[in-house]
């Protein structure tokens, strides 16, 4: 290389890095407060994911016009124009792997939230999206693609024989996704009484956070042909009763008055509870010591029954030695029989 070509190289690369920081410092923030004013909310991640890779992509441009100032044998400009399309194609195919798989996690354009999705779908959709790069690249390099796809159906069929356990896992793992009755996020309780939060279905593994901050590794295999009491679905809201125990001589309208007046009030002072669902009690039986009766009251989600039972338990007592209403004492008569000498 030449003094006068590395002036010209130089001069390029130059340029390209001003370019770059120029479109970067400039106009990307003119594009990111004109897409966040829109109501479609994939046009964030496309326009962030882009922003990535403005400084490279015109220092790459830079470098290719430089290097074509300089003298050299003609297939090392070939390498050069190859290894340039590897790189923009490698970009773009990141692009669209990481834009297509974040889609899967937006919610709502007007709450702009993102949903909760499980890692098997981004996965599979960024397999996908660096294949189909891959077979770009190749078909580029005047690699025929037939062979490969062929040998791919041979060389799956074996695979697929000896990963037999783990090809269940993943497509129970997809079928309970495509299903919907089972999703990220969801709180559910399995046949053997373990409960929680359901953090993320993989290619092979269901992962349950319980409540005291612990994981429950589940096969998806397994979970498929559990039974599973999902409590969000159809609705997070959940009405639940609170059994009250009440003396014999209690006057029971009285009683079924006060205490439709403390679900009320928590109802007002409890944000866990819905607060246009009319609270009721339903007796239940002539129990052992006492008449049994339950209150029936609806929260927003199931987890909330223990701070609103919570509540209740405390309010309901106060507000019953208030009333001189008597919560008795499980009562048992036992009868001593003196032996006959």
């Amino acid at each position: 290389m030449t003094f006068d070509e590395l002036i010209y190289f130089s001069i390029f690369v130059g340029c390209g890095i001003i370019m770059g920081l120029l479109v970067y410092r400039l106009v990307l923030p003119l594009v990111r407060r004109a897409v966040v004013r829109t109501q479609w909310l994939a046009d964030d991640l496309i326009v962030e994911s882009i922003g990535k890779w403005v400084i490279p992509w015109f220092i790459a441009l830079g470098c290719y016009l430089g290097w074509q100032k300089v003298e050299m044998l003609p297939k090392y400009h070939l390498w050069l124009e190859r290894a340039l399309f590897i790189f923009y194609t490698f970009s773009i195919t990141w692009i669209a792997a990481r834009v297509l798989s974040g889609m899967t996690q937006i919610k709502s354009a007007k709450s702009r939230e993102a949903a909760v999705s499980s890692s098997i779908v981004s996965n599979i959709i960024k397999v996908l999206v660096y294949c189909m790069g891959a077979l770009v690249v190749l078909q580029f390099f005047g690699v025929s693609i037939t062979p490969i796809l062929a040998g791919l159906g041979v060389g799956g069929l074996a695979v697929a024989l000896a990963l037999q356990d783990t090809l269940s896992n993943l497509f129970a793992g997809i079928q309970l996704i495509a299903t919907k009755k089972i999703n990220p996020g969801d709180l559910v309780r399995l046949e053997s009484g373990q409960e929680g939060f359901i953090e993320d279905i993989s290619w092979r593994y269901t992962t349950i956070r319980t409540g005291d901050n612990n994981n429950i590794i589940i096969p998806n295999s397994k979970l498929s042909g559990l039974i599973v009491s999902n409590f969000f679905t159809p609705d997070k809201e959940v009405v639940f009763s609170i059994p009250v125990g009440v003396d014999y001589n209690s006057d029971l309208d009285k009683v079924e008055r006060i205490v439709t007046e403390v679900m009320k009030t928590l109802q007002e002072d409890i944000e866990e509870c819905v607060p246009n669902f009319n609270p009721f009690v339903r007796y239940q039986q002539f129990g052992a010591s006492s008449i049994d009766l339950k209150a029936f009251i609806r929260v927003r989600e199931f987890g909330a029954q223990s701070i609103v039972k919570h509540e209740f338990i405390k309010r309901i007592q106060k507000r019953f030695r208030e009333e001189n209403i008597n919560i008795p004492f499980p009562v048992q008569t036992v009868l001593l029989q003196k032996p006959e000498e």
